[in-house]
């Protein structure tokens, strides 16, 4: 294979794996007040294995990078599900620690 063959490759492989990344670098979207909030049922909610309420006080939608409601909010918006807001208490299996 030639050099210019395996560095085309490289690049497709890697834009592949960070396209689904792009949409965490947009602009954070602002809480409104209409957002509904996330039901457990919701397909999305169910292949994260999203809950209203933690097992774990320290693994809460309000500590996770991706929650970004205000502090105090019980629901805030969540980058994982746009358009929708979560239990500031919850938590879902994409849960990251925020970084201090």
């Amino acid at each position: 294979m030639n050099q210019t063959r395996r560095l085309f490759i490289n690049a497709l492989g890697s834009g592949a794996v960070a396209l689904p990344w792009l949409s965490l670098l947009g602009p954070m979207r602002a809480m409104a007040a209409d957002d509904p909030k996330l039901s457990p049922d919701d397909p999305a909610a169910i292949s994260l294995n999203y809950r209203h309420q933690s097992a774990d006080s320290a693994r809460r939608c309000a500590g996770c990078q991706f929650y970004t409601g205000a502090a105090g909010d019980a629901w805030g918006p969540c980058v994982i599900f746009p358009g929708k807001r979560v239990n500031a208490d919850g938590v879902c299996s994409s849960w990251y620690a925020r970084a201090s």
